[in-house]
């Protein structure tokens, strides 16, 4: 085999093909644009139209709920938590939060609270606070000997009495005769 021999996989390259150049090219004249109008024009882009029938993102039904602000938490697990111990970067004798797993670089940064998780193992007594704690992970923390304190989101006045409102409708609702599916 030589250099001069190498030739590119048949179809490999293949030539732009040139339009509006002509009838003999069977892309002349309007160049495979149809009629004229707003599709014939460069830098139109209809996105989603079809024709005038009803487009498919409007023909399919809308799901779900994407909330404006949600909050990012930090993650961590109890596993982890142990290894920062026994890295000696983080005193377990010392009750422990997100700052003080950011100061020790366990976090990178303290975002909107933190999470505690279940994975892994736990032999230190620790007394952390975090934001929400599952409870495989708070066993792992008693079974240690330590505890876990869970700050309690701040709730407005005004939502608190939306929610009262809701749950005394609900309360009346379910009260009602009739108001209960019966099967038959």
């Amino acid at each position: 085999m030589r250099l001069n021999s190498l030739r590119d996989n048949p179809g490999a390259r293949k030539s732009r093909v040139r339009i509006g150049r002509g009838i003999g090219s069977g892309l002349g004249k309007m160049g495979g644009r149809g009629g004229k109008g707003q599709t014939a024009r460069s830098g139109v882009s209809i996105g989603g139209f079809e024709g005038g029938q009803m487009p498919l993102h409007r023909r399919l039904p809308k799901r779900g709920f994407n909330k404006w602000r949600p909050a990012d938490f930090n993650e961590i697990n109890v596993g982890a938590l142990q290894k920062a111990i026994d890295e000696k970067r983080l005193d377990g004798s010392k009750p422990i939060d997100v700052a003080s797993l950011v100061a020790a670089g366990v976090l990178r940064r303290a975002k909107d609270g933190l999470r505690l998780l279940g994975d892994g193992e736990l032999k230190a007594k620790l007394a952390i606070t975090v934001n929400h704690a599952s409870a495989k992970a708070k066993a792992a923390v008693e079974k240690a000997g330590g505890s876990v304190t869970v700050i309690e989101p701040k709730v407005l006045a005004a939502d608190e009495a939306k929610r009262q409102k809701s749950a005394a409708k609900k309360a009346a609702a379910a009260k009602k005769p009739g108001a209960a599916k019966t099967e038959e």
